[in-house]
Protein backbone atom coordinates (compact mmCIF):
# COMPACT_ATOMS: atom_id res chain seq x y z
CA UNK A 1 0.00 0.00 0.00
CA UNK A 2 1.29 3.43 -0.91
CA UNK A 3 0.27 4.84 2.50
CA UNK A 4 2.71 2.44 4.14
CA UNK A 5 5.55 4.48 2.67
CA UNK A 6 4.51 7.44 4.81
CA UNK A 7 4.82 5.50 8.08
CA UNK A 8 7.83 6.02 10.34
CA UNK A 9 6.94 3.27 12.78
CA UNK A 10 9.60 2.62 15.44
CA UNK A 11 12.02 5.14 13.96
CA UNK A 12 13.74 7.61 16.26
CA UNK A 13 13.59 11.34 15.56
CA UNK A 14 15.29 14.37 17.08
CA UNK A 15 13.30 17.60 16.77
CA UNK A 16 14.89 20.86 17.88
CA UNK A 17 12.77 23.79 18.97
CA UNK A 18 10.21 21.16 19.93
CA UNK A 19 8.67 22.96 22.89
CA UNK A 20 6.19 25.15 21.04
CA UNK A 21 4.73 26.09 17.69
CA UNK A 22 6.00 24.40 14.55
CA UNK A 23 8.47 22.20 16.43
CA UNK A 24 5.76 20.92 18.75
CA UNK A 25 3.52 20.20 15.76
CA UNK A 26 6.29 18.29 14.01
CA UNK A 27 7.14 16.23 17.08
CA UNK A 28 3.52 15.28 17.71
CA UNK A 29 2.97 14.55 14.02
CA UNK A 30 5.94 12.20 13.85
CA UNK A 31 4.70 10.42 16.97
CA UNK A 32 1.28 10.02 15.39
CA UNK A 33 3.02 8.41 12.40
CA UNK A 34 4.78 5.92 14.69
CA UNK A 35 8.11 7.49 15.67
CA UNK A 36 9.69 7.85 19.08
CA UNK A 37 10.78 11.44 19.56
CA UNK A 38 13.70 13.17 21.25
CA UNK A 39 12.56 16.68 22.15
CA UNK A 40 15.14 19.48 22.24
CA UNK A 41 14.54 23.08 23.35
CA UNK A 42 15.71 25.43 26.08
CA UNK A 43 12.62 25.36 28.31
CA UNK A 44 12.14 22.12 30.25
CA UNK A 45 8.50 22.76 31.11
CA UNK A 46 7.60 23.12 27.42
CA UNK A 47 9.39 19.87 26.60
CA UNK A 48 7.63 18.02 29.41
CA UNK A 49 4.25 19.15 28.10
CA UNK A 50 5.02 17.90 24.59
CA UNK A 51 6.42 14.64 26.00
CA UNK A 52 3.12 14.11 27.80
CA UNK A 53 1.24 14.54 24.52
CA UNK A 54 3.54 12.06 22.76
CA UNK A 55 2.95 9.53 25.54
CA UNK A 56 -0.81 9.69 25.00
CA UNK A 57 -0.14 8.58 21.42
CA UNK A 58 1.59 5.44 22.63
CA UNK A 59 5.10 6.53 21.65
CA UNK A 60 8.17 7.29 23.73
CA UNK A 61 9.49 10.81 24.22
CA UNK A 62 12.85 11.89 25.61
CA UNK A 63 13.02 15.57 26.63
CA UNK A 64 16.58 16.94 26.47
CA UNK A 65 16.93 20.64 27.37
CA UNK A 66 19.33 21.97 24.74
CA UNK A 67 20.89 25.22 23.60
CA UNK A 68 21.52 24.49 19.92
CA UNK A 69 24.23 27.15 19.71
CA UNK A 70 26.35 25.13 22.17
CA UNK A 71 28.27 22.34 20.44
CA UNK A 72 28.67 20.34 23.64
CA UNK A 73 24.92 20.47 24.14
CA UNK A 74 24.40 19.12 20.62
CA UNK A 75 26.88 16.32 21.23
CA UNK A 76 25.00 15.48 24.43
CA UNK A 77 21.69 15.50 22.54
CA UNK A 78 22.89 12.87 20.07
CA UNK A 79 24.60 10.85 22.79
CA UNK A 80 21.44 10.80 24.95
CA UNK A 81 19.42 9.68 21.93
CA UNK A 82 21.70 6.73 21.24
CA UNK A 83 21.85 5.79 24.92
CA UNK A 84 18.06 5.78 25.23
CA UNK A 85 17.02 4.28 21.90
CA UNK A 86 20.17 2.76 20.37
CA UNK A 87 19.54 4.39 17.02
CA UNK A 88 18.80 7.61 15.19
CA UNK A 89 16.80 7.83 11.95
CA UNK A 90 15.42 11.36 11.65
CA UNK A 91 16.59 14.88 12.47
CA UNK A 92 14.47 18.01 12.12
CA UNK A 93 16.47 21.20 12.57
CA UNK A 94 13.57 23.44 13.54
CA UNK A 95 15.18 25.75 16.14
CA UNK A 96 15.92 29.18 14.74
CA UNK A 97 14.63 32.70 14.37
CA UNK A 98 15.60 36.36 14.62
CA UNK A 99 13.69 39.54 15.34
CA UNK A 100 13.09 42.02 12.51
CA UNK A 101 15.53 44.94 12.68
CA UNK A 102 16.13 47.65 10.04
CA UNK A 103 19.39 47.10 8.18
CA UNK A 104 20.98 50.35 9.35
CA UNK A 105 20.22 49.37 12.95
CA UNK A 106 21.56 45.82 12.57
CA UNK A 107 24.91 45.36 14.29
CA UNK A 108 27.61 42.95 13.19
CA UNK A 109 27.03 41.03 16.43
CA UNK A 110 23.30 40.70 15.71
CA UNK A 111 24.06 39.38 12.23
CA UNK A 112 26.57 36.87 13.60
CA UNK A 113 24.06 35.63 16.19
CA UNK A 114 21.43 35.15 13.49
CA UNK A 115 23.84 32.99 11.50
CA UNK A 116 24.93 31.06 14.58
CA UNK A 117 21.36 30.23 15.56
CA UNK A 118 19.92 29.55 12.12
CA UNK A 119 22.87 28.13 10.15
CA UNK A 120 25.81 26.98 12.26
CA UNK A 121 23.64 25.10 14.75
CA UNK A 122 21.86 23.17 11.99
CA UNK A 123 25.15 22.46 10.23
CA UNK A 124 26.80 21.13 13.38
CA UNK A 125 23.87 18.96 14.46
CA UNK A 126 23.42 17.60 10.94
CA UNK A 127 27.01 16.39 10.90
CA UNK A 128 26.67 14.78 14.33
CA UNK A 129 23.34 13.20 13.45
CA UNK A 130 24.42 11.93 10.03
CA UNK A 131 27.30 10.04 11.59
CA UNK A 132 25.00 8.57 14.24
CA UNK A 133 22.38 7.63 11.63
CA UNK A 134 24.82 5.75 9.44
CA UNK A 135 26.49 3.99 12.36
CA UNK A 136 23.27 3.02 14.15
CA UNK A 137 20.63 2.60 11.44
CA UNK A 138 22.53 2.57 8.16
CA UNK A 139 21.06 5.90 7.08
CA UNK A 140 18.36 8.45 7.71
CA UNK A 141 16.79 11.76 6.76
CA UNK A 142 17.30 15.37 7.83
CA UNK A 143 14.94 18.30 7.31
CA UNK A 144 15.98 21.91 7.85
CA UNK A 145 13.11 24.25 8.69
CA UNK A 146 13.89 27.43 6.79
CA UNK A 147 11.74 30.41 5.79
CA UNK A 148 10.31 32.17 2.76
CA UNK A 149 12.34 35.11 4.03
CA UNK A 150 15.24 33.33 2.33
CA UNK A 151 13.85 34.12 -1.11
CA UNK A 152 11.65 37.21 -0.63
CA UNK A 153 12.77 40.81 -0.41
CA UNK A 154 11.64 41.99 3.04
CA UNK A 155 12.53 45.15 4.87
CA UNK A 156 13.90 44.67 8.42
CA UNK A 157 14.83 41.04 7.70
CA UNK A 158 18.39 41.46 6.49
CA UNK A 159 19.85 39.21 9.20
CA UNK A 160 17.10 36.58 9.27
CA UNK A 161 16.65 36.47 5.50
CA UNK A 162 20.38 36.17 4.85
CA UNK A 163 20.72 33.42 7.45
CA UNK A 164 17.81 31.40 6.05
CA UNK A 165 19.13 31.85 2.51
CA UNK A 166 22.42 30.44 3.75
CA UNK A 167 20.57 27.52 5.36
CA UNK A 168 18.89 26.73 2.03
CA UNK A 169 22.22 26.85 0.22
CA UNK A 170 23.80 24.69 2.92
CA UNK A 171 21.03 22.14 2.38
CA UNK A 172 21.62 21.97 -1.37
CA UNK A 173 25.41 21.85 -1.09
CA UNK A 174 25.61 19.33 1.74
CA UNK A 175 23.01 16.88 0.42
CA UNK A 176 25.16 15.29 -2.33
CA UNK A 177 27.92 14.62 0.19
CA UNK A 178 25.57 12.79 2.56
CA UNK A 179 23.77 10.85 -0.19
CA UNK A 180 22.76 8.12 -0.65
CA UNK A 181 22.69 7.04 3.00
CA UNK A 182 21.36 10.29 4.48
CA UNK A 183 18.87 12.50 2.68
CA UNK A 184 18.83 16.25 3.42
CA UNK A 185 16.04 18.63 2.43
CA UNK A 186 14.61 21.94 3.62
CA UNK A 187 11.22 23.60 3.94
CA UNK A 188 10.79 27.33 3.37
CA UNK A 189 7.91 28.11 5.72
CA UNK A 190 5.47 30.97 5.24
CA UNK A 191 3.33 32.66 7.88
CA UNK A 192 2.23 30.04 10.40
CA UNK A 193 -0.16 30.68 13.28
CA UNK A 194 2.34 30.48 16.13
CA UNK A 195 3.38 32.92 18.84
CA UNK A 196 5.67 34.79 16.43
CA UNK A 197 2.70 35.70 14.22
CA UNK A 198 0.38 36.58 17.11
CA UNK A 199 0.90 40.33 16.77
CA UNK A 200 -0.39 40.12 13.20
CA UNK A 201 -3.27 37.72 13.75
CA UNK A 202 -4.66 39.60 16.77
CA UNK A 203 -4.77 42.99 14.99
CA UNK A 204 -7.77 43.29 12.65
CA UNK A 205 -5.98 45.54 10.15
CA UNK A 206 -2.78 43.50 10.03
CA UNK A 207 -4.71 40.23 9.90
CA UNK A 208 -6.74 41.41 6.91
CA UNK A 209 -3.57 42.56 5.16
CA UNK A 210 -1.96 39.20 5.85
CA UNK A 211 -4.93 37.19 4.60
CA UNK A 212 -5.32 39.35 1.49
CA UNK A 213 -1.64 38.78 0.71
CA UNK A 214 -1.92 35.00 1.07
CA UNK A 215 -3.60 33.22 -1.86
CA UNK A 216 -4.97 30.48 0.42
CA UNK A 217 -6.51 33.23 2.63
CA UNK A 218 -5.47 31.68 5.91
CA UNK A 219 -2.32 31.38 7.99
CA UNK A 220 -0.54 28.06 8.03
CA UNK A 221 -0.92 25.69 10.94
CA UNK A 222 1.94 23.72 12.55
CA UNK A 223 0.32 20.54 11.22
CA UNK A 224 0.70 21.84 7.65
CA UNK A 225 4.46 21.85 8.18
CA UNK A 226 4.38 18.53 10.02
CA UNK A 227 2.74 16.89 7.01
CA UNK A 228 5.53 18.10 4.73
CA UNK A 229 8.15 16.93 7.21
CA UNK A 230 6.55 13.50 7.39
CA UNK A 231 6.79 13.17 3.62
CA UNK A 232 10.45 14.21 3.62
CA UNK A 233 11.57 11.86 6.41
CA UNK A 234 9.54 8.84 5.32
CA UNK A 235 10.14 6.34 2.53
CA UNK A 236 7.58 8.25 0.47
CA UNK A 237 10.40 10.66 -0.47
CA UNK A 238 13.16 8.07 -0.81
CA UNK A 239 14.24 9.59 -4.17
CA UNK A 240 14.33 13.18 -2.89
CA UNK A 241 17.38 14.99 -1.51
CA UNK A 242 18.96 18.42 -1.73
CA UNK A 243 15.65 20.17 -2.37
CA UNK A 244 13.94 23.20 -0.81
CA UNK A 245 10.14 23.03 -0.58
CA UNK A 246 8.00 26.16 -0.21
CA UNK A 247 5.05 25.60 2.16
CA UNK A 248 3.55 29.05 2.34
CA UNK A 249 -0.11 29.26 1.31
CA UNK A 250 0.93 30.30 -2.20
CA UNK A 251 2.63 33.59 -1.31
CA UNK A 252 5.07 35.05 -3.82
CA UNK A 253 5.66 38.37 -2.08
CA UNK A 254 5.58 39.44 1.57
CA UNK A 255 2.03 39.57 2.91
CA UNK A 256 3.15 41.96 5.64
CA UNK A 257 5.80 44.68 5.28
CA UNK A 258 7.67 45.97 8.31
CA UNK A 259 8.13 49.75 7.90
CA UNK A 260 11.62 51.22 8.25
CA UNK A 261 12.73 54.82 8.66
CA UNK A 262 14.16 56.44 5.51
CA UNK A 263 17.91 56.87 5.26
CA UNK A 264 18.51 60.58 5.87
CA UNK A 265 21.67 62.63 6.27
CA UNK A 266 22.92 62.80 9.84
CA UNK A 267 22.54 66.14 11.59
CA UNK A 268 26.25 66.84 11.25
CA UNK A 269 26.44 66.04 7.56
CA UNK A 270 26.18 68.64 4.80
CA UNK A 271 23.40 68.06 2.31
CA UNK A 272 24.50 68.78 -1.30
CA UNK A 273 22.51 71.55 -2.94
Amino acid sequence: MILDRFAVTDRVAIVTGAGQGIGRGIAVGLAEAGADVVLAARTSSDLDAVAGKVATLGRQALPVPTDVTDREALENLVMRTLEEFGRLDILVNNAGGSMPVPAMATSERFLEKAFSFNVTAAFTLTKLAARAMVDSSGGGAVVNISSRSASMTQTSFVAYGAAKAALDRLTRNMAPELAPRVRLNAIDVGGVATRSLEVVLTDDTLRRQFLDGTPMHRPGEPEDIACAVLYLVSDASSWVTGKVFEIDGGTESPSITVPVPPLEPSSAAEVPQ
